[in-house]
């Protein structure tokens, strides 16, 4: 059984507010379905743009298989600091999975679907307001 850490905010991410025991329910929730040890979560400071609880995960990976982040936009919006921390745990040979969007990082052609993801993301707003 893969050995996994939770990853939380207690901060909003992208004008979105979800409570910390909800999304430590999701984690727990999809690391059953994915058959995953479960080793509690880590909660990011409530500081913006803050992701040194991240970079400290990233540093525990030696005694872990991965980690599982509640959603793909718990990562920074910066596409090359997103780009960096998804590169640094492929080259550990590591897993990035996140819960809400049932989405697994293990291998470099998974970034491009969580590129995809974010493009939209920051691309639909502007589409709505057109019409």
């Amino acid at each position: 059984m893969k050995k996994i850490r939770g990853y939380i905010f207690s901060r909003p991410f992208l004008n979105e507010r979800v409570p910390q025991n909800v999304q430590n329910l999701l984690i727990r929730e999809f690391c059953k379905k994915e058959e995953l040890f479960y080793n509690l979560s880590a909660s990011e400071y409530a500081m913006s743009n803050c992701y040194k609880i991240l970079y400290q995960l990233m540093n525990e990976l030696k005694n872990l298989d991965g980690i599982v982040a509640y959603s793909v936009f718990q990562l920074p919006e910066e596409n090359n600091n997103r780009n960096k921390i998804l590169k640094k745990i492929l080259k550990k040979k590591k897993f990035f999975y996140f819960a809400l969007e049932n989405l697994k990082v293990s291998k470099l052609s998974d970034m491009q679907k969580i590129e995809n993801i974010w493009l939209i993301k920051k691309t639909l707003p502007y589409c709505l307001n057109k019409y």
